[in-house]
């Protein structure tokens, strides 16, 4: 490793004498120093960036005062330390003016050699340490400007300080944000809503659109003491993932629909079997009342196909807004749907039913959540034992709503797994399962600003899993009695 450099100073003093004694003192403490006799001179070797220089003021042609102040209004060489010294200028007045005129230090003579050591040293030190918090700051700035997120620093008052390029780019489609504009008003006008407050929770979070481009807004405070009520604006633009998140939910939607298909198919096949018998006897029978009995059986059969045609087709049509969703209609349908895969597994799924006030929700998106968590458990389940489902009104956290709940006695979900249930793309069931079940289930309840949990067992003849999904009632529906959970 090369030794480091030595630290320049740069002497400045018309008098011969003053520069030796100065120069043979920093020398020995093991300064480098150049000397110079005028202001002009002083000038011109600035521009070399000294780390630091001794300017006298009494100086001939330009005052030292002068030479100090337009050193220090030049951008270029404004980093450089200045100590001013005078044999003559040694009043506090001229101390004053020096100090105010950008010298970083000020000396009289006769000046004690560990004086101007010390001096200078601490003056240096002060300059390094200037040099890495401007650094710091530049790189920071730098690091700002470059994230991908719009970011923007609102101080105490609610006002902008300043932002960042992409912060600029998502706003300016609108707006024109200025440097003391309000931000509430700012983020107002961006959203077109007015109920986003930033100062009503120290932590906000909302979703919104700007034409086909979705958007996060969130708020946080800036965890410094000396900030205040200082926060930070950040702008996340989520159009991909809402596009992935959009095409996962299609993909298991479409799987349930394909796992469905065959039971479907197969619950058509028996009746239509039986219309089709039913009619070729009717069409040969010489009895008029025997022709309209088998008629009549072949009218029943039908009917069983129309229901069940209709209750296919509803468990993945779906409103463009949400509805007022009665819970324990919805599971009837879909119980009756899984009747015959509960069969195929020797599963009894049991269905017990409360009154319940009705929820704001897209129906499609329930029966898929529903159907998902129905199927896990008849596929739990041992043969020969029960899926009980349940429903029943309950208020939870001063939330009066309908509590659903899907209980098998599986084995259990095992505890090193637990964790992971709702993660994207893990199954158990190996190429039997998308993985997406769970996730997607949960995405959707959150959507209905619901909840979606699970107990699980492994304890021999005690073992199983429970699911429990709770959905907030509709405003207009909810009852006076609700037992609390």
């Amino acid at each position: 490793m090369p030794p480091p450099a030595r630290q320049r100073v740069v002497i400045v003093d018309d008098r011969e004498e003053n520069r030796y004694v100065l120069r043979r003192s920093l020398e020995a403490a093991g300064f480098a120093c150049d000397q110079v006799s005028s202001g002009a001179e002083a000038i011109a070797i600035a521009q070399t960036l000294p780390d630091l220089m001794i300017l006298d003021v009494h100086l001939p042609g330009i005052s030292g005062f002068e030479v100090c102040q337009r050193i220090k209004r030049d951008p270029q060489t404004a980093s450089i330390s200045i100590l001013q010294i005078s044999a003559s200028f040694v009043s506090r007045e001229d101390r004053v003016r020096a100090l105010e005129g950008g010298a970083d230090g000020y000396l009289t003579h006769p000046i004690d050699r560990l004086v101007l050591v010390a001096t200078v040293r601490s003056l240096l030190r002060l300059r390094h340490a200037e040099s890495i918090a401007r650094k710091s700051a530049e790189h920071w700035e730098a690091t700002f400007d470059a994230l991908a997120q719009g970011l923007a620093l609102v101080d105490a008052d609610d006002r902008l300080v300043r932002w960042n390029d992409a912060f600029a780019q998502i706003v300016e489609a609108r707006l024109s944000p200025h440097v003391g504009d309000s931000a509430t008003s700012l983020i107002e006008r961006l959203m077109g809503d007015s109920s986003f407050a930033l100062n009503r929770h120290p932590q906000q979070s909302a979703e919104f659109s700007i034409g086909r481009r979705s958007l996060q807004l969130s708020v946080n405070p800036i965890a410094s003491r000396s900030s205040g009520e200082d926060k930070i604006i950040i702008l996340t633009d989520i159009t991909d993932r809402k596009l992935a998140e959009y095409a996962l939910r299609t993909a298991d939607k479409l799987a349930a629909t394909g796992r469905l298909a065959n039971a479907i198919a197969h619950e058509i096949n028996n009746p239509l079997e039986a219309l089709t018998n039913l009619i070729y006897l009717a069409n040969r029978s010489t009895s008029l009342s025997d022709a309209q009995s088998l008629l009549s059986r072949a009218d029943t059969e039908l009917a069983r196909i129309t229901r069940i045609t209709k209750q296919s087709l509803a468990f993945h049509r779906d409103s463009q807004a949400p509805v007022p969703v009665d819970v324990g209609d919805t599971l009837t349908d879909i119980i009756e749907l899984f009747q015959t895969a509960a069969a195929i597994h020797k599963v009894r799924l049991v269905y017990n039913r409360a009154p319940a006030p009705a929820v704001s929700a897209y129906p499609g998106q329930l029966s898929q959540v529903f159907g998902n968590l129905i199927r896990n458990a008849i596929e739990a389940a041992p043969p020969e034992s029960a899926v009980v489902v349940r429903v029943r009104s309950i208020r939870r956290k001063h939330r009066a709503g309908v509590c659903v709940t899907i209980h098998d006695r599986g084995r259990g979900i095992s505890s090193d797994i637990r964790k992971n249930v709702f993660d994207p793309f893990f199954t158990t069931k190996e190429l039997k399962g998308s993985g997406l079940g769970l996730w997607v289930s949960r995405s959707l309840i959150l959507k209905h600003e619901g909840t979606i949990s699970f107990r699980t067992s492994e304890r021999a003849g005690k073992s199983g899993t429970l699911f429990e999904v709770f959905l907030p009632a509709c405003a207009t529906s909810v009852g006076s009695a609700f037992r609390r959970n």
